[in-house]
C-alpha cells in the first residue's frame, strides 16, 4: 500500500487521542471500486451522548435517543450526510444543508462553507468540519474543510480547504474537531492525515468503531459509493442500539 509507513504512524497517533470529538474520513477503497466516507460523533456530556444517527428518507440525521429537553439542540441535532446526484455531502453540523442548497443552486462547496464560522459554544468553539465527494469527477477527487477559531478566540475565524485532486487506492484523509492531551482540549491542528480504507463496508465500520474510546463514542456512519455506477450503500452504528 502506498504511504504505508505514514498511515501506520498516523494510526498510532490517532489511537492516542482520547477525545477527537467528531470526525470525517474520505478516500478510496484499495480495489479502486468505491469512494468511502466515514463520519462519527462523540461526546463527553450526557447531553452529547444522548444521540443516535438515523436514516431519514435517505439522508442521515442525528436524533435524541431519549426524548427530553436538549442543551443547544441546533449544535447536536443536524443532517450529517446528504446526497444530490453525483454529490455526496458529509459534515458535523447545519452546514450540511447549506452545502446541499448551494450545490442545488449550481454554487460551490467553498461558497457554502464561507457562510459559516465555527460553532459558538464557548469555551471550545467547536470547529465545523465538512467533506464532499463528486463521483462525476474522473480523477475521483474529494474535498475537506474546517472552520475554526484562532487560539479559541471567537473574534477570529480561519477557514481551511483541502482538495485531493486524485484519490489514492487504500487511503482516506481524516479530519476531526479536537486535539486532546489529558484534560486539555483544543481545535484540530495541522492538515488532514492519511488512514487506511478497506474494500468491505462492514469491516470498515467495525475497524473504526473499535478505535474510538468506549466512554466517548456515540455513533458512526460509513458510506461506500460505487465509482462506476454511482450507487451507494451505508451502515450505521450507535452506542444506544
Amino acid at each position: 500500500m502506498l504511504f504505508e509507513k505514514d498511515v501506520k504512524s498516523n494510526l498510532e497517533s490517532f489511537k492516542n487521542i482520547y477525545y477527537p470529538g467528531r470526525g470525517i474520513i474520505i478516500g478510496m477503497s484499495p480495489d479502486s471500486n468505491f469512494m468511502v466516507q466515514i463520519y462519527w460523533t462523540a461526546g463527553r456530556s450526557e447531553n452529547s451522548q444522548n444521540r443516535v444517527i438515523i436514516n431519514e428518507n435517505g439522508f442521515i440525521k442525528t436524533k435524541a435517543y431519549i426524548d427530553k429537553e436538549l442543551i443547544n439542540p441546533s449544535l447536536i441535532i443536524y443532517y450529517a450526510a446528504k446526497d444530490l446526484g453525483p454529490y455526496h455531502i458529509i459534515s458535523n453540523g447545519e452546514q450540511t444543508d447549506t452545502i446541499y442548497d448551494s450545490l442545488l443552486a449550481n454554487e460551490s462547496f467553498e461558497s457554502a462553507i464561507n457562510q459559516w464560522e465555527f460553532e459558538h459554544d464557548p469555551p471550545l468553539y467547536t470547529p465545523r468540519i465538512s467533506g464532499l465527494v463528486d463521483v462525476n469527477n474522473k480523477k475521483n477527487s474529494y474535498k475537506l474543510s474546517i472552520n475554526k477559531s484562532i487560539n479559541n478566540d471567537p473574534n477570529y475565524c480561519i477557514r481551511n480547504f483541502y482538495t485531493y485532486e486524485t484519490a489514492v487506492p487504500g487511503i482516506g484523509h481524516c479530519i476531526h474537531t479536537y486535539e486532546s492531551i489529558g484534560d486539555s482540549i483544543s481545535s484540530f491542528n495541522g492538515e488532514p492525515f492519511m488512514l487506511k480504507t478497506f474494500n468491505d463496508i462492514d469491516k470498515t465500520i467495525d475497524y473504526y468503531w473499535k478505535i474510538l474510546n468506549d466512554d466517548i463514542k456515540v455513533a458512526m456512519y460509513v458510506k461506500f459509493i460505487n465509482i462506476q455506477t454511482g450507487k451507494f450503500e451505508f451502515r450505521l452504528k450507535n452506542r444506544h442500539e
